[in-house]
Parts: structure tokens; C-alpha cells; sequence
């Protein structure tokens, strides 16, 4: 009988013990994952021919695509997307090789933003789209129409875009070129 009481006393003991434990970890702070979005429109593009949908970049695109490579150079990339352009993919070009980062492609007019986040949550990650596309990506990203179409011959904003928790903040930068024409 006493065994059978010792055992029941030892059951007892040990749920107080797991349900304290229980609370200690529940009651513990999570630091929220932090993602950092980093926003540009691809570099300047060849505008001899009007009825060219898809043109490459110019000398000075060229220029324009190794300097955004020299300005995240210090950013520890984990992904970049571009819209499927050559003036975008040749934009994330030398950032990707000086990376070792594979371009991953995407349709801005279908991009699901919230699994967009969830696919890139604690990540820092770069996106190059167009004049039109970046702000309105931006926008869903916050969830409010904070920035309008950018100037056609904008080459130069980079949007920077975190996350943390449901907590979301912008920043718009601009970056002047010295860049070859």
C-alpha cells in the first residue's frame, strides 16, 4: 500500500512539475522573424526602338545594374526575383553572380503578397520589377497606397521594405548614377 501512495504522491509531483514547466515556456518572449524587402526598377534601357516590348539595358543600364551590385554588397541576400524582362533579369544579373543567388521569377499581376511573405519570412531579399509594378508591390506589401508609379526615367529609387510581426515600415532612398552613357 505504501508503494501504491508513493507512486500516486510521485504522479501528482511530477504534473506540477510539467505544468509549471508548461507555463514557464508558454509565458517565454519570441522575438518575431524580421524580413527586409529590398525594391528597384531595372536599370535604363535601350529606347531606340518604340516598338521593342522587351529592350536590354543601355551602357549606362549596364553601369546602373554593377552599381545596385556595389550598393547590397554588404546586404546578405537569401533570394532575388525579377519579372521575366531582359531589362530586369540583366539588372539582377551582377547582383545575383556576386551573390551565388539563383533569380527566381515572378508575374506582378498574380504575385499572392501574403505568401510572398511566408515563402520569404526572415529573409532579405531583393526585387526588380518596372516603373508601375514596384510601387504598387511595395503598397501591397504595406497594405496601404503609399507610393504612386514612378517616373519613367526613375532608374534610381530603391525601396526598402520590413517586416516584423504585423509591424510593416517603408523607406524610399534614391541613388544617383555615374554611370557611362
Amino acid at each position: 500500500m505504501k508503494i501504491v501512495k508513493l507512486l500516486i504522491f510521485a504522479l501528482l509531483l511530477t504534473g506540477q512539475i510539467s505544468c509549471k514547466d508548461d507555463q514557464k515556456l508558454s509565458d517565454a518572449y519570441v522575438e518575431p522573424a524580421v524580413s527586409t524587402y529590398y525594391f528597384i526598377r531595372h536599370a535604363e534601357k535601350i529606347r531606340s526602338d518604340s516598338e521593342d516590348i522587351d529592350p536590354e539595358l543601355s551602357q549606362k543600364g549596364l553601369g546602373r545594374a554593377m552599381h545596385w551590385a556595389e550598393i547590397l554588397n554588404d546586404v546578405d541576400l537569401d533570394a532575388i526575383y525579377s519579372t521575366d524582362y531582359e531589362r530586369t533579369t540583366m539588372t539582377a544579373a551582377p547582383t545575383s553572380v556576386k551573390k551565388d543567388i539563383t533569380v527566381q521569377y515572378y508575374d506582378p499581376s498574380t504575385i499572392d503578397i501574403e505568401q510572398f511573405k511566408i515563402d520569404n519570412l526572415g529573409k532579405k531579399v531583393l526585387v526588380v520589377g518596372h516603373s508601375n509594378s514596384t510601387p504598387d508591390f511595395v503598397n501591397k506589401m504595406l497594405g496601404e497606397e503609399k507610393y504612386e508609379a514612378m517616373d519613367d526615367y526613375d532608374n534610381g529609387s530603391l525601396f526598402i521594405v520590413q517586416v516584423t510581426g504585423k509591424n510593416v515600415t517603408s523607406n524610399r532612398l534614391r541613388f544617383n548614377c555615374n554611370c557611362a552613357d
